[in-house]
């Protein structure tokens, strides 16, 4: 009899472990890419980032159109040329191609760095945001969302609203939703 005693306790302080174990757990979610597009800062990295594409799609439009007056200056000559001229002309056109196809490569590649250049403050203040709100709210766990995947989180308590804390903290207000649409935040 006292076996069974002894088993039901340990049984009992082994589900009141698990009990106050769960009750530690708070658990948050929250859109980085959100908060960020509501940040003051970003209509001037918007901005920044389209004149910088702006300058890039220029000189390739730029590099492009010369090559096509070279390639209009062979077009009209080639028939009176020699043979071994018109190869050189063609492997020296051959290479302006792709020249300017490496220099539209390497233009998208400076885009994305001078984006995430941009971006990389927003980003950081953000995150220190949601560290701080999650430390000041006992919060164990923040999950993103990520607009068009699954959701890594499918329930949560509606009174657990960490944006609208993140927001709070940056100095930002939720935006109003439309008539009938869901806050989902």
């Amino acid at each position: 009899m006292m076996k069974v005693k002894v088993i039901l306790a340990a049984v009992a302080l082994l589900f009141v472990g698990f009990a106050a174990q769960a009750q530690e757990v708070k658990i948050g979610y929250t859109s980085v890419e959100f908060i960020m597009d509501l940040m003051p800062e970003m209509e001037q990295i918007g901005a920044d980032i389209q004149d910088y594409q702006t300058q890039l799609q220029t000189n390739i439009q730029t590099k492009g159109a010369d090559f096509q007056r070279q390639v209009q200056t062979y077009q009209q000559a080639a028939s009176t040329m020699t043979e071994e001229a018109r190869a050189a002309k063609e492997a020296e056109l051959t290479k302006v191609q792709n020249d300017l196809q490496k220099y539209e490569q390497d233009a998208q590649v400076s885009y994305q760095r001078k984006l995430g250049e941009l971006l990389e403050p927003v980003q950081t203040k953000v995150i220190n945001a949601i560290n701080a709100v999650a430390a000041e709210n006992n919060y164990t766990h923040i999950f993103a969302e990520t607009a068009g995947q699954s959701p890594v989180l499918l329930y949560t308590k509606e009174e657990d609203k960490f944006t609208e804390l993140v927001l709070a903290k940056l100095g930002l207000q939720m935006p109003a939703a439309p008539a009938g649409a869901p806050s989902g935040r």
